[in-house]
């Protein structure tokens, strides 16, 4: 009938079309067997030790922070710093207008100079009526007045001379240095601004310490029993990676371990202290955070290309001795800087396939090859074409 001719022409044209897109799918293992030998790349399962690191993200924190403010009332007069520039602990930042304040403290002075005068005076009329009280030749009340005028001058003066120091200190305010040594931000005010004492509203500007830093950063609850178990062993190594320029992989040391667990988030706040001497991390910045906690000593290692995804979980192609290839499902417990613990499935000095699994079926011959002859193949695969 022509409905089943025009059926069986359909699906001899579907067959066909399969084939071509799917030939992997339609061999049998005696197929795979005869076919043509596929070109792979591949290594050996060794066995050694194996870090147990935990990934996180992170945001870089300045170790140190202050927002530098006037201490006093003043005018600004001068601006020393420039903006983004690094600056040292006890650099000269702001100069204010010193005048009123050097007023002050000559005003402080001239009083003080005027309080040892009278103490001196009250001093030597002491002196000379307690000669006197000794003869009988004065009165016990003039003696206690005299007396007691010595001893409020005396307090008179230690007044005064802590008023000339306070004057000094209100003169010394009108030179802001830095506190710490980082990098300066933005300017607040500039020349001419009138600067309250101790503004909440607005900063000279702030300095954030560059060198050294702090990435901060949470584990899930479940990791802090082995940090902790890390920590009482030493030190902690962190490594950290930018993720927006490529600046390396960055050494460093677990610092902090918070005392408690967000009971909102389960999560746990730690934070690691860097060198950061070459300044390729700066506050704000989001970061990939890698800690080790300690180590698997006999771990079962494949590179992570070895590792392929089936319908029944994670699969690896096994050279066997007559250059033909086995598929073995295999328990990956973790991947870390391009190798897989792999717990079951191959054997220490088994021979796995890397590279070109595209091609392979169970019973698959094989041809190892190098990433240097896989490239000379296609070159001179496109020299054929050309010719």
């Amino acid at each position: 009938m022509p409905s089943s001719r025009f059926l069986a022409s359909t699906i001899a044209a579907l067959l066909a079309v399969l084939t071509a897109l799917f030939p992997g799918c339609l061999r049998s293992g005696k197929e795979g067997k005869g076919s043509a030998v596929v070109p792979v790349q591949v290594a050996k399962v060794m066995r050694r030790a194996f870090p147990l690191t935990q990934l996180s993200i992170g945001t870089v924190q300045p170790m140190r922070w202050v927002a530098v403010k006037s201490q006093v009332d003043g005018v600004i007069k001068e601006i020393h710093f420039r903006e983004g520039s690094m600056v040292k602990q006890g650099d000269l930042l702001v100069s204010l207008d010193s005048r009123p304040f050097e007023n002050a403290l000559r005003i402080a002075r001239a009083e003080a100079a005027n309080a040892r005068a009278e103490a001196e005076r009250a001093e030597a009329d002491a002196i000379r009526y307690t000669q006197l009280s000794q003869t009988a030749n004065v009165s016990k009340e003039e003696y206690a007045q005299f007396t007691t005028k010595r001893d409020t001058t005396a307090a008179l003066v230690l007044a005064k001379e802590a008023a000339v120091a306070n004057a000094e200190l209100q003169l010394s305010y009108t030179k802001i240095c830095a506190p710490i040594a980082g990098c300066a931000g933005q300017a607040g005010l500039h020349e001419g601004a009138l600067v309250k004492a101790n503004d909440a509203s607005i900063s000279l500007l702030t300095i954030n310490q560059i060198s050294p830093i702090e990435v901060a950063y949470t584990v899930p609850e479940s990791r802090s029993g082995i940090l902790r178990a890390a920590l009482a062993a030493g030190p902690v190594s962190v490594r950290i990676s930018t993720r927006t320029q490529p600046v390396g992989v960055l050494a460093g040391q677990l610092s902090f371990l918070d005392n408690a667990v967000d009971a909102a988030t389960g999560m746990l706040t730690l934070k690691a202290r860097l060198a950061n001497e070459d300044q390729a991390l700066w506050p704000g910045q989001f970061v990939d955070v890698e800690t080790e906690m300690g180590a698997d000593k006999d771990a079962l290692l494949v590179p992570v290309g070895a590792v392929q995804i089936g319908q029944q979980g994670n699969q690896i192609f096994v050279v066997k001795a007559d250059q033909t290839v086995d598929l073995r499902k295999v328990q990956v417990d973790r991947m870390s800087n391009g190798l897989a613990l792999v717990s079951s499935g191959v054997s220490e000095g088994d021979t796995v396939v890397i590279d070109g699994q595209l091609r392979l079926v169970p019973g698959s011959r094989i041809e190892v090859r190098s990433l240097g002859d896989a490239a000379n193949g296609a070159n001179g695969n496109k020299d054929q074409a050309k010719q």
